[in-house]
């Protein structure tokens, strides 16, 4: 394990390691490293860190020292240099009537190289030019000659899909892409529609070959003999993303639209073209459905009581076994609140509580615990147990008009003489 760091030189996508010779470096910081054209401006991507040394291309470069002031100034002044240099080249390579195009020019840190990138479809015989350049800027002069993408690399842009170029954002080494990986996806072969900006194939045509290819090797070939549940047929048409195919059944209509199937649906007897001769048709396969994971639900016991309810229903047995252990036989019977229940007050105020039992012969029975929460109707009138010797029929009192009210007496002063019931 070696110990480096990682550096991304400007308008470069790719990191390079260099040797931090006990030097500190983060990420983000700018430093001064060693290179084979010289001395170079370059920034940290990532800090001191250990890798293989298979990973390592031998001898290892060091970092001269950390970017000060003085090494910023010297870089905005070589950008300035280069435009100014980009002018002076086109005019030249106008006089000279050169069939090429300048994209950039780039200067070393120390200012003893400069570096004139262009495109031309065939040679070009630039010895005159390198001269006329070399008397002006009194430097050494090299022209190199690049592609339409490193073109569109070094000059950026935003592609169809309204992102900036991938080459120019983090790809650092172009991936081969050929028209096959277009035909594997199933896009149109239109140049306009599968071609970049740079006039060539689009390098995110190489992204998803790897899952197309192995989709491809699980779905049959079109026209190839297959068993769906509806009958046999073949397949005209296959979707390598939903791994399903279209069908034209032996048993359709001459007018009837094929049928889709997911490809765990069929049964391939012969993939791709070729005879029926001799291939045995098997049983239909069963319908695929897709499964769904099972949804529980919690459900809450409904109290047939309120809670409320319940506390009641549970003191109602310990009220009766303290009057038991009294003597008295008798029930204590607990009001709370107003002239519920007392005397002549009559019935309860609340219409969940039921009315107190009646007396019969053989004397008071307990009023038993309320079992619904739910308001009763009122009672009809009751014909009571003759052999007790009481009326014929009970009929209900009526309430006071005011309850708060003093209730006043027959005849009473100010006061009107109540109905007779």
């Amino acid at each position: 394990m070696t110990e480096v760091i990682s550096v991304r030189f400007r308008g470069g996508c790719k990191n390079y390691y260099f040797d931090p010779k006990g030097l500190r470096v983060k990420m983000g910081d700018q430093v001064v490293v060693q290179t084979a054209q010289g001395p170079e401006f370059a920034t940290c991507t990532e800090g001191n860190h250990e890798v293989a040394d298979s990973a390592i291309v031998s001898p290892l470069c060091a970092v001269l020292r950390m970017a000060t002031e003085n090494d910023r100034r010297v870089v905005e002044y070589n950008k300035k240099k280069e435009s100014e240099a980009f002018d002076i080249c086109e005019k030249k390579i106008a006089d000279h009537g050169l069939d090429m195009k300048l994209v950039n020019v780039s200067a070393s840190f120390d200012g003893n190289k400069i570096i004139f990138y262009f495109t031309a479809d065939g040679r070009v015989d630039f010895r005159e030019l390198v001269r006329d350049l070399a008397s002006v800027f009194r430097a050494r002069i090299e022209l190199r000659q690049i592609g339409v993408r490193d073109e569109a690399k070094m000059i950026g842009g935003l592609g169809i899909c309204g992102r900036p170029f991938c080459c120019s954002q983090f790809l650092d080494s172009f991936l081969p892409v050929s028209i096959k990986m277009a035909k594997t996806q199933n896009l149109s072969l239109n140049p306009t529609k599968i071609s970049g900006t740079c006039g060539r194939l689009m390098c995110c045509l190489k992204y998803e070959q790897n899952a197309y290819e192995d989709a491809a090797k699980r779905m049959p070939k079109v026209e190839s003999f297959v068993q769906t549940p509806d009958g046999p047929g073949n397949v005209k048409s296959i979707d390598l993303l939903r791994e399903t195919v279209k069908v034209s059944l032996d048993s359709a209509a001459p007018n009837e639209p094929m049928k889709c199937y997911h490809n765990c649906e069929i049964c391939v007897l012969r993939n791709g073209k070729g005879s029926r001769e001799g291939i045995e048709i098997p049983e239909r396969p069963a319908r695929y459905v897709e499964e769904h994971e099972e949804e529980s639900f919690e459900v809450s016991p409904v109290l047939s009581t309120p809670f409320y309810m319940d506390a009641k229903l549970e003191e109602a047995p310990a009220r009766e076994k303290m009057s038991e252990e009294s003597g008295d036989g008798k029930p204590r019977r607990r009001h709370r609140g107003g002239r519920r229940g007392r005397g002549k007050g009559g019935k309860s105020e609340q219409p969940a509580v039921q009315a107190a039992p009646e007396k019969t012969a053989g004397g008071q029975k307990p009023r038993p615990p309320k079992q619904q929460s739910k308001p009763q109707a009122p009672k009809q009138p009751q014909v009571e147990n003759k052999a007790a010797g009481e009326g014929d029929e009970v009929k209900r009192r009526r309430r006071p008009h005011h309850r708060g009210g003093r209730r006043r007496n027959k005849g009473g002063e100010g006061g009107s003489a109540p109905k007779a019931e």
